[in-house]
Protein backbone atom coordinates (compact mmCIF):
# COMPACT_ATOMS: atom_id res chain seq x y z
CA UNK A 1 0.00 0.00 0.00
CA UNK A 2 2.83 2.43 0.94
CA UNK A 3 4.57 1.28 -1.93
CA UNK A 4 1.41 2.51 -4.42
CA UNK A 5 0.98 5.75 -2.55
CA UNK A 6 4.19 6.52 -3.34
CA UNK A 7 4.42 5.74 -6.53
CA UNK A 8 1.20 7.60 -6.85
CA UNK A 9 3.11 10.29 -5.40
CA UNK A 10 5.88 10.45 -7.63
CA UNK A 11 3.26 9.97 -10.65
CA UNK A 12 1.76 13.67 -9.57
CA UNK A 13 5.13 15.47 -9.37
CA UNK A 14 6.13 14.31 -12.39
CA UNK A 15 2.52 15.45 -13.99
CA UNK A 16 3.35 18.59 -12.52
CA UNK A 17 6.63 19.03 -14.18
CA UNK A 18 4.59 18.93 -17.65
CA UNK A 19 3.13 22.58 -16.63
CA UNK A 20 6.35 24.30 -17.43
CA UNK A 21 7.30 22.38 -20.63
CA UNK A 22 11.28 23.71 -20.98
CA UNK A 23 11.91 23.03 -17.35
CA UNK A 24 10.34 19.42 -18.04
CA UNK A 25 12.37 18.77 -21.09
CA UNK A 26 15.50 19.71 -18.81
CA UNK A 27 14.33 17.69 -16.49
CA UNK A 28 13.34 14.77 -18.48
CA UNK A 29 16.89 14.53 -20.49
CA UNK A 30 19.06 14.79 -17.36
CA UNK A 31 17.02 12.03 -15.46
CA UNK A 32 17.43 9.73 -18.51
CA UNK A 33 21.40 10.55 -18.29
CA UNK A 34 21.09 9.62 -14.65
CA UNK A 35 19.52 6.56 -14.83
CA UNK A 36 21.88 5.78 -17.42
CA UNK A 37 24.85 6.22 -15.17
CA UNK A 38 23.12 4.23 -12.52
CA UNK A 39 22.73 1.80 -14.54
CA UNK A 40 26.80 1.51 -15.50
CA UNK A 41 27.50 2.09 -12.15
CA UNK A 42 25.19 -1.52 -11.12
CA UNK A 43 26.98 -3.09 -13.23
CA UNK A 44 30.46 -2.49 -12.82
CA UNK A 45 30.07 -3.07 -8.95
CA UNK A 46 30.25 1.02 -7.97
CA UNK A 47 27.29 1.21 -5.70
CA UNK A 48 27.68 4.08 -3.95
CA UNK A 49 27.72 5.99 -7.02
CA UNK A 50 24.48 4.09 -7.93
CA UNK A 51 23.00 5.58 -4.33
CA UNK A 52 24.20 9.04 -5.54
CA UNK A 53 22.32 8.90 -8.70
CA UNK A 54 19.15 7.34 -6.57
CA UNK A 55 19.52 10.80 -4.11
CA UNK A 56 19.70 12.91 -7.41
CA UNK A 57 16.55 11.52 -8.47
CA UNK A 58 14.59 12.37 -5.56
CA UNK A 59 16.81 15.94 -5.44
CA UNK A 60 15.05 16.50 -8.73
CA UNK A 61 11.76 16.34 -7.40
CA UNK A 62 12.50 19.07 -5.13
CA UNK A 63 11.13 22.48 -6.30
CA UNK A 64 7.81 20.97 -7.55
CA UNK A 65 8.02 18.90 -4.25
CA UNK A 66 7.65 22.66 -2.53
CA UNK A 67 5.27 24.50 -5.37
CA UNK A 68 2.93 21.47 -4.23
CA UNK A 69 3.42 22.03 -0.77
CA UNK A 70 3.64 25.88 -0.37
CA UNK A 71 1.76 26.64 -2.99
CA UNK A 72 4.04 29.00 -4.53
CA UNK A 73 5.16 29.40 -8.06
CA UNK A 74 8.63 28.75 -8.91
CA UNK A 75 10.18 30.58 -12.06
CA UNK A 76 11.41 28.10 -14.81
CA UNK A 77 14.40 29.83 -15.17
CA UNK A 78 15.03 28.68 -11.38
CA UNK A 79 13.98 25.51 -11.82
CA UNK A 80 16.19 24.52 -14.27
CA UNK A 81 19.45 25.85 -12.50
CA UNK A 82 18.50 24.33 -9.74
CA UNK A 83 18.38 21.09 -11.71
CA UNK A 84 21.59 21.64 -13.65
CA UNK A 85 23.61 22.27 -10.21
CA UNK A 86 22.45 18.74 -8.96
CA UNK A 87 23.89 17.33 -11.77
CA UNK A 88 27.07 18.98 -11.70
CA UNK A 89 27.72 18.37 -8.38
CA UNK A 90 26.34 14.58 -7.64
CA UNK A 91 26.76 13.38 -11.00
CA UNK A 92 29.61 15.26 -12.70
CA UNK A 93 31.53 16.20 -10.06
CA UNK A 94 31.34 13.21 -7.69
CA UNK A 95 30.55 10.29 -10.18
CA UNK A 96 32.54 12.02 -12.83
CA UNK A 97 35.14 12.69 -11.46
CA UNK A 98 35.11 16.72 -12.38
CA UNK A 99 36.26 18.39 -9.25
CA UNK A 100 39.76 16.16 -9.81
CA UNK A 101 39.66 16.64 -13.50
CA UNK A 102 39.02 20.95 -13.33
CA UNK A 103 40.06 22.29 -10.52
CA UNK A 104 37.81 25.16 -10.83
CA UNK A 105 34.56 22.92 -10.70
CA UNK A 106 34.11 23.23 -7.51
CA UNK A 107 34.61 26.83 -7.19
CA UNK A 108 32.05 27.57 -9.76
CA UNK A 109 29.55 25.07 -8.13
CA UNK A 110 30.03 27.26 -4.38
CA UNK A 111 29.88 30.51 -6.22
CA UNK A 112 26.22 29.56 -7.59
CA UNK A 113 25.67 27.99 -4.29
CA UNK A 114 25.48 30.97 -2.45
CA UNK A 115 23.69 32.58 -5.62
CA UNK A 116 21.09 30.18 -5.59
CA UNK A 117 20.95 29.79 -1.42
CA UNK A 118 20.06 33.78 -1.22
CA UNK A 119 17.46 33.31 -3.68
CA UNK A 120 15.99 30.78 -1.79
CA UNK A 121 16.61 32.87 1.43
CA UNK A 122 15.24 36.05 -0.38
CA UNK A 123 12.07 34.47 -1.52
CA UNK A 124 11.76 33.11 1.87
CA UNK A 125 11.11 36.51 3.66
CA UNK A 126 9.72 38.06 0.37
CA UNK A 127 6.41 35.77 0.55
CA UNK A 128 5.97 36.25 4.53
CA UNK A 129 6.37 39.92 3.26
CA UNK A 130 3.37 39.75 0.57
CA UNK A 131 0.73 37.37 2.56
CA UNK A 132 0.81 39.34 5.70
CA UNK A 133 -0.59 42.64 6.41
CA UNK A 134 1.16 43.54 9.46
CA UNK A 135 4.39 42.58 8.22
CA UNK A 136 6.00 45.24 5.79
CA UNK A 137 9.90 44.92 5.90
CA UNK A 138 12.21 46.63 4.27
CA UNK A 139 14.46 46.16 1.36
CA UNK A 140 17.39 46.73 2.92
CA UNK A 141 16.40 44.02 5.55
CA UNK A 142 14.99 41.70 2.59
CA UNK A 143 18.65 42.03 0.96
CA UNK A 144 20.61 41.39 4.37
CA UNK A 145 18.28 38.23 5.19
CA UNK A 146 19.08 36.48 1.96
CA UNK A 147 22.94 37.34 2.42
CA UNK A 148 22.92 35.86 6.07
CA UNK A 149 20.73 32.62 4.65
CA UNK A 150 23.23 32.16 1.91
CA UNK A 151 26.22 32.27 4.12
CA UNK A 152 24.65 30.33 6.83
CA UNK A 153 24.01 27.82 4.63
CA UNK A 154 27.39 27.57 3.45
CA UNK A 155 28.95 27.24 6.75
CA UNK A 156 26.56 24.31 7.21
CA UNK A 157 27.74 22.90 4.45
CA UNK A 158 31.62 22.99 5.05
CA UNK A 159 30.86 21.69 8.73
CA UNK A 160 29.26 18.46 6.40
CA UNK A 161 31.98 18.17 4.94
CA UNK A 162 34.29 18.37 7.82
CA UNK A 163 32.20 15.87 9.48
CA UNK A 164 32.70 13.61 6.71
CA UNK A 165 36.20 14.16 6.01
CA UNK A 166 36.93 13.24 10.08
CA UNK A 167 34.15 10.45 10.34
CA UNK A 168 34.46 8.53 6.71
CA UNK A 169 37.98 9.61 5.55
CA UNK A 170 36.96 10.83 2.57
CA UNK A 171 38.62 14.07 0.70
CA UNK A 172 35.89 16.57 0.40
CA UNK A 173 37.78 19.69 1.67
CA UNK A 174 40.43 19.18 -0.58
CA UNK A 175 43.92 19.44 -0.07
CA UNK A 176 46.86 21.94 -1.37
CA UNK A 177 50.38 21.80 -1.52
CA UNK A 178 51.63 25.19 -0.12
CA UNK A 179 55.46 26.38 0.00
CA UNK A 180 55.35 28.44 3.33
CA UNK A 181 53.70 27.91 6.61
CA UNK A 182 53.63 29.88 10.34
CA UNK A 183 53.03 28.35 13.24
CA UNK A 184 52.91 28.79 16.55
CA UNK A 185 52.91 25.23 17.35
CA UNK A 186 56.48 24.78 15.69
CA UNK A 187 57.40 28.07 18.22
CA UNK A 188 59.89 25.72 20.42
CA UNK A 189 60.16 28.46 22.81
CA UNK A 190 56.21 28.46 23.21
CA UNK A 191 56.06 31.95 23.45
CA UNK A 192 53.10 32.26 21.16
CA UNK A 193 55.23 33.66 18.29
CA UNK A 194 54.60 32.59 14.88
CA UNK A 195 57.64 30.05 13.77
CA UNK A 196 58.01 30.60 9.79
CA UNK A 197 59.38 27.60 7.35
CA UNK A 198 59.62 29.27 3.49
CA UNK A 199 60.77 27.66 0.56
CA UNK A 200 59.47 23.70 1.15
CA UNK A 201 59.72 21.56 -1.25
CA UNK A 202 59.22 17.96 0.13
CA UNK A 203 57.61 17.01 3.24
CA UNK A 204 58.64 13.39 4.54
CA UNK A 205 55.71 11.79 6.24
CA UNK A 206 56.63 8.76 8.84
CA UNK A 207 54.37 6.32 10.46
CA UNK A 208 54.12 3.79 13.64
CA UNK A 209 55.42 0.60 11.58
CA UNK A 210 58.15 2.73 10.20
CA UNK A 211 57.08 3.59 6.62
CA UNK A 212 57.64 6.84 5.10
CA UNK A 213 55.40 8.59 2.42
CA UNK A 214 57.04 11.71 0.91
CA UNK A 215 54.99 15.14 -0.17
CA UNK A 216 56.80 16.35 -3.11
CA UNK A 217 56.34 20.16 -3.67
CA UNK A 218 56.07 21.35 -0.62
CA UNK A 219 53.73 20.82 2.36
CA UNK A 220 50.49 19.41 2.59
CA UNK A 221 47.39 22.00 3.74
CA UNK A 222 44.96 19.74 5.62
CA UNK A 223 41.31 21.55 4.36
CA UNK A 224 41.67 24.82 5.60
CA UNK A 225 42.90 26.71 2.24
CA UNK A 226 39.81 24.87 0.25
CA UNK A 227 37.36 25.73 2.91
CA UNK A 228 38.10 29.42 2.61
CA UNK A 229 38.08 29.60 -1.00
CA UNK A 230 34.30 28.04 -0.91
CA UNK A 231 33.22 30.56 1.76
CA UNK A 232 34.74 33.28 -0.14
CA UNK A 233 33.21 32.13 -3.74
CA UNK A 234 29.88 31.74 -1.55
CA UNK A 235 30.32 35.23 -0.11
CA UNK A 236 30.40 36.66 -3.83
CA UNK A 237 27.36 34.72 -4.82
CA UNK A 238 25.35 35.79 -2.31
CA UNK A 239 26.19 39.63 -2.52
CA UNK A 240 25.04 39.82 -6.36
CA UNK A 241 21.92 38.25 -5.97
CA UNK A 242 20.91 40.34 -2.46
CA UNK A 243 22.34 43.65 -4.09
CA UNK A 244 19.90 42.62 -7.55
CA UNK A 245 17.92 41.72 -5.13
CA UNK A 246 17.80 44.76 -3.07
CA UNK A 247 17.26 47.22 -6.43
CA UNK A 248 14.55 44.95 -7.89
CA UNK A 249 12.57 46.07 -4.24
CA UNK A 250 13.25 49.45 -4.58
CA UNK A 251 11.75 50.23 -7.75
CA UNK A 252 8.89 47.95 -6.70
CA UNK A 253 8.40 50.01 -3.57
CA UNK A 254 8.87 53.14 -5.68
CA UNK A 255 6.14 51.57 -8.38
CA UNK A 256 3.62 51.65 -5.40
CA UNK A 257 3.89 55.28 -4.21
CA UNK A 258 1.06 57.70 -4.29
CA UNK A 259 2.45 59.41 -6.81
CA UNK A 260 4.11 56.28 -9.03
CA UNK A 261 3.22 57.14 -12.71
CA UNK A 262 4.51 60.75 -12.15
CA UNK A 263 7.81 59.82 -9.87
CA UNK A 264 8.48 57.00 -12.53
CA UNK A 265 8.25 59.15 -15.20
CA UNK A 266 10.60 61.83 -13.27
CA UNK A 267 13.23 59.13 -12.25
CA UNK A 268 13.79 57.27 -15.80
CA UNK A 269 14.17 61.03 -17.06
CA UNK A 270 16.82 62.12 -14.84
CA UNK A 271 18.48 58.13 -14.31
CA UNK A 272 21.88 57.84 -15.88
CA UNK A 273 22.21 54.74 -18.32
CA UNK A 274 24.11 52.87 -15.75
CA UNK A 275 21.08 52.98 -13.70
CA UNK A 276 18.74 51.95 -15.97
CA UNK A 277 20.74 48.77 -16.30
CA UNK A 278 20.92 48.28 -13.34
CA UNK A 279 17.49 48.08 -12.54
CA UNK A 280 16.59 46.42 -15.80
CA UNK A 281 19.00 43.64 -14.73
CA UNK A 282 17.52 43.42 -11.18
CA UNK A 283 14.06 42.89 -12.69
CA UNK A 284 15.38 40.26 -15.23
CA UNK A 285 17.31 38.51 -12.21
CA UNK A 286 13.75 38.64 -9.67
CA UNK A 287 11.75 37.48 -13.03
CA UNK A 288 14.09 34.83 -13.33
CA UNK A 289 14.79 33.26 -9.21
CA UNK A 290 11.83 35.07 -7.20
CA UNK A 291 9.63 32.87 -5.81
CA UNK A 292 6.22 33.98 -6.09
CA UNK A 293 2.77 32.86 -3.99
CA UNK A 294 -0.17 31.96 -5.63
CA UNK A 295 -3.36 32.59 -4.53
CA UNK A 296 -6.50 30.41 -4.58
CA UNK A 297 -7.46 30.89 -7.68
CA UNK A 298 -4.22 30.56 -9.69
CA UNK A 299 -4.00 27.03 -7.09
CA UNK A 300 -6.79 26.23 -8.67
CA UNK A 301 -5.99 26.25 -12.10
CA UNK A 302 -2.72 24.54 -11.52
CA UNK A 303 -4.83 21.70 -9.83
CA UNK A 304 -7.33 22.07 -12.93
CA UNK A 305 -3.92 21.71 -15.87
CA UNK A 306 -2.62 18.74 -13.73
CA UNK A 307 -5.94 16.63 -14.21
CA UNK A 308 -6.41 17.85 -17.85
CA UNK A 309 -3.01 15.98 -17.99
CA UNK A 310 -3.86 13.41 -16.16
CA UNK A 311 -6.78 12.48 -17.92
CA UNK A 312 -5.40 12.70 -21.04
CA UNK A 313 -2.59 10.15 -20.39
CA UNK A 314 -5.46 7.92 -19.55
CA UNK A 315 -7.42 8.60 -22.57
CA UNK A 316 -4.52 8.06 -24.80
CA UNK A 317 -3.72 5.00 -22.53
CA UNK A 318 -7.36 3.94 -23.09
CA UNK A 319 -6.58 3.89 -26.93
CA UNK A 320 -3.70 2.62 -27.06
CA UNK A 321 -5.16 -0.57 -25.17
CA UNK A 322 -7.92 -0.52 -27.26
CA UNK A 323 -5.73 -0.65 -30.70
CA UNK A 324 -3.67 -3.55 -28.78
CA UNK A 325 -6.77 -5.33 -28.41
CA UNK A 326 -8.00 -4.76 -32.02
CA UNK A 327 -4.22 -5.84 -33.39
CA UNK A 328 -4.31 -8.90 -31.61
CA UNK A 329 -7.94 -9.85 -32.64
CA UNK A 330 -6.85 -8.61 -36.54
CA UNK A 331 -3.55 -10.91 -35.88
CA UNK A 332 -5.84 -14.20 -34.40
CA UNK A 333 -8.09 -13.75 -37.61
CA UNK A 334 -4.56 -13.92 -39.82
CA UNK A 335 -3.47 -17.30 -37.88
CA UNK A 336 -6.66 -18.84 -38.43
CA UNK A 337 -7.24 -18.04 -42.20
CA UNK A 338 -3.55 -19.66 -42.52
CA UNK A 339 -3.79 -22.72 -40.73
CA UNK A 340 -7.19 -23.01 -42.98
CA UNK A 341 -5.18 -22.62 -46.23
CA UNK A 342 -2.28 -24.87 -44.91
CA UNK A 343 -5.39 -27.45 -43.86
CA UNK A 344 -6.82 -27.46 -47.32
CA UNK A 345 -3.56 -29.36 -49.48
CA UNK A 346 -3.72 -32.14 -46.66
CA UNK A 347 -7.12 -32.32 -46.53
CA UNK A 348 -7.08 -32.82 -50.37
CA UNK A 349 -4.35 -35.17 -50.10
CA UNK A 350 -5.75 -37.40 -47.54
CA UNK A 351 -9.23 -37.11 -49.51
CA UNK A 352 -7.12 -38.88 -52.60
CA UNK A 353 -5.32 -41.38 -50.59
CA UNK A 354 -8.80 -42.72 -49.69
CA UNK A 355 -10.24 -42.79 -53.17
CA UNK A 356 -7.08 -44.29 -54.44
CA UNK A 357 -7.38 -46.95 -51.75
CA UNK A 358 -11.28 -47.39 -52.68
CA UNK A 359 -10.40 -48.06 -56.41
CA UNK A 360 -7.71 -50.87 -55.72
CA UNK A 361 -10.10 -52.23 -53.34
CA UNK A 362 -12.70 -53.09 -55.85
Amino acid sequence: MKKNTLAAGIRDLRDRMKLDQKSYRVYSILRVLVILIAVRSFFTGNFENVALCLLSLVLFLGPVFAEKTLKIDIPQLFQVIIYLFIYAAWIMGEIENYYTIFPGWDTMLHTLNGFLCAAVGFSMVYLLNQKSENINLSPFYLAMVAFCFSMTIGVIWEFFEFTMDQVFHLDMQKDFIVKTISSVTLDPKNSQTPYVINHITRTIVETADGSQHVIEGGYLDIGIIDTMKDLLVNLVGAIVFSVFGYIYLKHEEAAAGKAAAAAMAQADEKMTKKGQRMVQTGQMIADGFLVKPLNETEVRKREDEVRKIKDEQKKGKGENSGQNARNRRKSRRRRKKQEAKLSMPQEGQQLKQRTAEGESEE
